[in-house]
């Protein structure tokens, strides 16, 4: 890595997670945005306990972190851990449900397991089991994707659940936000290996895709199930991450064990508008919650990167890789940001940003309402939720408004996480853009 890059980036932090950790991420939550969960996978191999006859069980642990910024060593801190089948995947959902965060975990019992974040007795954040539900029995679930990744929702549209599994199916569920529960809508074949990702058009939340073991990239119609909309096989290996641009329509981001990635205008998918070579299978993608230029890719042996994808999205060039860090004897397979905006030239704590944040939305709702003006506009849904400080405060489904902070703030400090096989360690880094 170049000197440049080295100085920019730094260490804050190495938890291990005794079991090979593969998923990890940030709430994107208003007041939640300092929890942090991080989801595990071990293999017990039979002769473990000595029966060679025993099935293999694939093990797993969800641990929840709380991140403390007045902390100026070992800022994540653990609050939880709960023993589970072994988490292949997991997202939270980007817009509160039945005034709750919500996290969904696909998992190797072949379920999708929702979480519901709750206030212990000891003041604490824990995430409880509200919902499961078994889509394939024998079977690997082995991704998800929520329909609200997109700032703003319509209130009139579902919420929606996309899941994928090793036998190369898809799985659209439909969530009850009033249980909240899990109710299966459509199942479909979709590739011929395994399906080792699934994940929405955010624009347009009947569309849906899906990279497979079979090398293919295909996009799908939930309203007209059985034929796929196109199938690609511009990746010369296995798909197995995919992101739909939250911020900026018709652009996606695809990753391949051919050590790619590709960006596409989903108007025109015969052709990628840029190709980035990883030197590493990517088998995690995700878009930056405020510089929607950046683009955070885990490439499992080649550790993970971050790619300006600016030239790429405008003038088809290949993107330019602005960060590049190798873990030795790791495989590096989660990798996410960071909600929490946070700035060098007006250091403040996490907490003390948020309750900012909530105090600035609060004012908006109230001066809105002394001035006899709609709360919210119809893309918007607005709930009440508890901020870090214990205040209730009203907040939207809105992701990072950079409008809410003081002028001149330079949000130029990226928090992100990553994990890794093999040496089972979570990583809390901090990258400083300028």
């Amino acid at each position: 890595m170049a000197d440049s890059q080295a100085r920019a980036l730094r260490a804050l932090q190495v938890v291990d997670t005794e079991f090979t950790a593969d998923a990890v991420e940030w709430c994107p939550l208003d007041g939640c945005r300092h929890l942090l969960a991080c989801g595990t996978y071990q293999l017990r191999k039979p002769e473990d306990k000595g029966e060679l006859d025993e099935p293999q069980v694939r093990l797993g642990r969800l641990y929840l972190y709380s991140y403390n910024n007045d902390r100026t060593t070992n800022p994540l801190v653990e609050v939880q851990r709960r023993d589970t089948s072994a988490v292949l995947d997991m997202k939270w959902c980007h817009i509160p449900v039945a005034d709750h965060a919500l996290l969904g975990v696909a998992n190797a019992s072949g379920s999708v397991e929702l979480l519901r974040l709750v206030v212990s007795e000891k003041s604490s954040y824990i995430l409880q089991p509200i919902s499961s539900l078994i889509l394939e029995e024998q079977c690997l679930s082995l991704s998800l994707d929520w329909s609200t990744g997109k700032p703003g929702r319509l209130s009139n549209q579902p919420l929606k659940i996309i899941s994928s599994d090793s036998k190369g199916q898809l799985h659209l569920l439909m969530v009850n936000e009033v249980g909240p529960g899990l109710e299966l809508v459509a199942s479909w074949q979709a590739h011929h290996f395994e399906a080792w990702i699934a994940a929405f058009n955010y624009w347009q939340t009947e569309l849906v895709y899906s990279g497979g073991d079979d090398g293919l990239l295909k996009g799908w119609d939930t309203r007209m199930l059985g034929t796929s909309l196109f199938t690609s096989k511009r990746h010369s290996m296995g798909v197995c991450s995919i992101q739909s641009s939250p911020y900026r329509e018709h652009i996606l981001a695809t990753g391949s064990y051919d050590e790619h990635v590709l960006l596409w205008d989903t108007r025109n998918m015969t052709q990628p508008l840029a190709d980035t070579p990883m030197q590493g299978g990517v088998w995690r993608l995700k878009w930056h919650p405020v510089y929607h230029h950046l683009l955070l890719a885990a490439c499992m042996h080649s550790g993970f990167k971050i790619l300006n994808c600016q030239k790429a999205m405008e003038e088809k060039q290949e993107a330019t890789v602005l960060v590049s860090h190798t873990l030795p004897n790791s495989l590096v397979y989660g990798a996410d940001w960071s909600w929490l905006l946070l700035s060098s030239l007006q250091p403040q704590t996490g907490s003390s940003l948020q309750s900012d944040m909530g105090a600035r939305m609060a004012d908006r709702v109230y001066n809105q309402k002394d001035a006899g003006e709609s709360l919210a506009a119809p893309s918007e849904q607005r709930v009440g939720m508890v901020d870090i400080s214990g205040s209730r405060v009203h907040t939207t489904s809105k992701i990072c408004d950079l409008d809410l902070y003081p002028e001149g703030v330079n949000f130029d400090i990226s928090l992100l996480a990553t994990c890794s096989f093999y040496d089972h360690v979570l990583h809390l880094w901090k990258w400083e853009m300028s």
